[in-house]
């Protein structure tokens, strides 16, 4: 299988080839008079389409066309590995917006990965790790993102953790507002799968600037990055639990796909209860397709979560 950290190694060697608002509008949507979102408003995360991009069949330039010329999907995340050559160059990410605006989607976030861990007990590797974010945060804003997708890991106990995570979470969150770009937390395995843990440390900074990306298949505590895929890990947070959990400081979901019976169901989980468990809970922001399965191609794979979710949602109380 084919993991985001397998990739960000393959990254480092080198870059893949490609060519050429405020806090209360993209916030916590949780609010007590929010709306009940009849429709729900779907985005892509380039991730689904890894493999593809990889190979060289699809151009990462090209992704907001691609979204909606083949998803009919008008909204994106991005994530920086596909952009790195680029990632201080301003005059790219206005041809990004540029591309993006033409095809009328809109730009969520951009995943930033492979820049430092955030909560790094020594003081001059977790400042490195906090501004080497910055400029993805510009980027972010350059295309009209309302936030940066980041991981919250560190070497050490969770109680070892917790000050250098609150230190470099708290910083870049502060960098962030000057931007008014959010900073978000996924859940990505070991400590950043307890939904619990990671509430704290977001109470905790208590910078309206700091919320999460609940993803629906990362919760796996033994190992980093998460993927329950398989149902292989042999520690995992109850998913049900933690999405409830980070739901009140949720800026958007990952509804993390793998595979699909013969009914278009997702076999590992059940998207009934954590569409519920959104729905509820008066979310209405983007819920963005990611799916990462192995046994069915890319296209067919977004297509069929696409179709899960629409299909689900009209059902729901």
């Amino acid at each position: 299988m084919k993991t985001r950290r397998t990739f960000l190694k393959q990254a480092a060697l080198g870059a893949t080839a490609i060519s050429l608002p405020s806090t209360s509008a993209f916030g916590n949507p949780l609010l007590p008079n929010s709306p009940e979102m009849k429709e729900p408003k779907i985005s892509l995360a380039q991730w689904s389409l890894h493999r593809t991009l990889e190979k060289g069949n699809l151009l990462a330039i090209d992704f907001a066309s691609i979204s909606k010329n083949s998803y009919g999907i008008d909204a994106v995340e991005y994530v920086n590995q596909f952009y790195v050559d680029h990632a201080t160059d301003e005059g790219f990410w206005n041809t990004m917006k540029g591309r993006a605006n033409n095809s009328g989607v809109k730009s969520q976030l951009i995943m930033v990965d492979n820049e430092g861990e955030l909560g790094n007990p020594k003081d001059d590797e977790r400042k490195k790790a906090v501004e080497n974010h910055y400029k993805w945060i510009h980027a972010a804003k350059i295309l009209g993102c309302h936030s940066i997708r980041v991981n919250a890991f560190g070497q050490g106990t969770k109680e070892e953790l917790k000050q250098p995570l609150i230190s470099g979470l708290g910083a870049l969150a502060e960098y962030g507002a000057t931007e008014k770009i959010n900073v978000l937390i996924e859940n990505h395995g070991l400590h950043t799968s307890d939904g619990k843990y990671m509430t704290d440390i977001i109470k905790s900074v208590d910078n309206p600037y700091l919320g999460t990306l609940p993803d629906f298949g990362n919760w796996c505590l033994s190992k980093e990055w998460g993927s329950t895929q398989n149902n292989t890990c042999d520690q995992v947070y109850d998913r049900y639990q933690g999405l409830k959990d980070f739901l009140p400081y949720a800026k958007g979901v990952s509804a993390k796909s793998y595979h699909f019976d013969a009914e278009g169901n997702e076999t590992i989980m059940d998207y009934a209860r954590l569409l519920q468990i959104v729905k509820d809970a008066g979310f209405d922001g983007y819920i963005g397709i990611e799916f990462e399965g192995e046994n069915m191609n890319e296209p067919e794979g977004i297509k069929a979560t696409k179709a899960l979710i629409e299909r689900i949602w009209k059902g729901l109380d």
